[in-house]
């Protein structure tokens, strides 16, 4: 009986460091006001830690979101299964939770100052150490009856629960960059309206779907398994229906060295710009393509402006090629003026090694705008 009782003191006085297991919950309805409710997530003693049956997964380029690095997961309730689609996203089931956590590598143990990395932290055991990370954000798309509905949960300072922020947050940040030069910036959360407007990929239907987990983004070597194609990996998991066609659509990592500049800068701009510039999205009235099978005029090559306003920069064509110091779309990725930039969502810093990927494809463009 005594040791009974001071095993029952001896858990209670290290409460603080026990870690609770937790499991995946679909809320059909309410919208919990912890991200620990949902259970996809949980931190505790510097590690974030995925619930079993959460399937970590990486897209060949990742969207730019101001250098934050991000850890994707994706939860399927049991016995169901996605239908694999070759363009659109895959055709997930209701009760489906992808979620999205944002951080960043910190310069210090100060959290205004992060850096700029492409050093991916060890993921093991479905475990993220946090030593050195700063988690800010953590987005969820949930797959309702109704329809899919995007939720920004900002994480509190201790780094032990997200809270949901509807109205969205802003952190202030200094970045410091890989010539030491600092720069601060506004991070932003955005709100529940800015989440859907971006993943409302259809102006027409103006319905909310998921961006990043198409065959063309997943189709690359898992994170998980060793020498397995992260889509093959989907289907013996049983997230997948075992339908997916070969081969399929590829998209190429945006800083691989042994693809072609075209296949890197379209990669680039199909992550980072299409989910608008397609011909039925929210940029149609832009004319302008950024789809992988866009090609001359849609894409923009000297293509004139048709909505951009105030944006071109002073530039008469899109693209020039050849040209990029001339070019709207370089422009557009280089300004930081909120009136001008693209994408104008996501973003407060300019991307310099993407800026910098474009302009040199268009530099080995032919031609020019004669």
């Amino acid at each position: 009986m005594r040791s009974l009782l001071f095993a029952f003191i001896l858990l209670i006085a290290n409460g603080c460091s026990v870690e609770e297991a937790t499991s995946p919950t679909y809320h059909a309805e309410n919208n919990p006001e912890n991200l620990s409710d949902w259970g996809m997530v949980s931190a505790a003693n510097d590690t974030l830690t995925l619930s079993d049956g959460v399937v970590l997964y990486d897209l060949a380029t990742p969207l730019f979101s101001d250098y934050a690095k991000k850890l994707r997961t994706v939860w399927i309730p049991a016995g169901e299964r996605a239908e694999y689609r070759e363009t659109q996203s895959f055709d997930f089931p209701v009760g489906t939770v992808i979620t999205k956590t944002f951080y960043y590598p910190q310069a210090s143990a100060d959290w205004d100052r992060i850096v700029t990395t492409d050093e991916v932290p060890l993921i093991a055991d479905n475990k993220l150490s946090l030593d050195g990370l700063r988690l800010i954000e953590t987005r969820i798309l949930v797959h309702r009856s109704d329809g899919w509905v995007a939720l920004p949960y900002v994480w509190n300072d201790d780094q032990s629960d997200a809270v949901l922020k509807r109205a969205g947050d802003i952190k202030r940040l200094t970045l410091w960059r890989d010539d030491d030069q600092a720069e601060e910036f506004a991070y932003i959360v955005p709100n529940a309206n800015q989440c859907a407007g971006c993943h409302a990929t259809d102006a027409t239907t103006k319905a909310i779907l998921p961006i990043g987990p198409k065959a063309r983004h997943l189709n690359k070597p898992s994170l998980l398994q060793a020498d397995t194609n992260q889509i093959d990996h989907w289907m013996e998991l049983g997230l997948l229906a075992d339908s997916a066609p070969t081969p399929r659509a590829q998209n190429a990592d945006w800083h691989d060295v042994d693809a072609t500049i075209d296949a890197q800068a379209r990669s680039y701009l199909d992550i980072n710009c299409s989910h608008c510039h397609n011909p039925s999205g929210p940029a149609d009235t832009s004319g302008l393509d950024l789809e992988p099978s866009a090609t001359h005029a849609a894409l923009g090559l000297c293509k004139l402006p048709i909505a951009a306003g105030g944006g071109t920069g002073g530039h008469a064509y899109d693209i020039v090629p050849g040209a990029p110091e001339s070019s709207i779309m370089v422009f557009r990725m280089e300004t930081t003026d909120p009136a001008a930039m693209m994408p104008e969502l996501g973003r407060a810093l300019a991307h310099k090694e993407g800026v910098a990927l474009i302009a040199e494809w268009i530099t080995q463009m032919d031609g020019g705008c004669g």
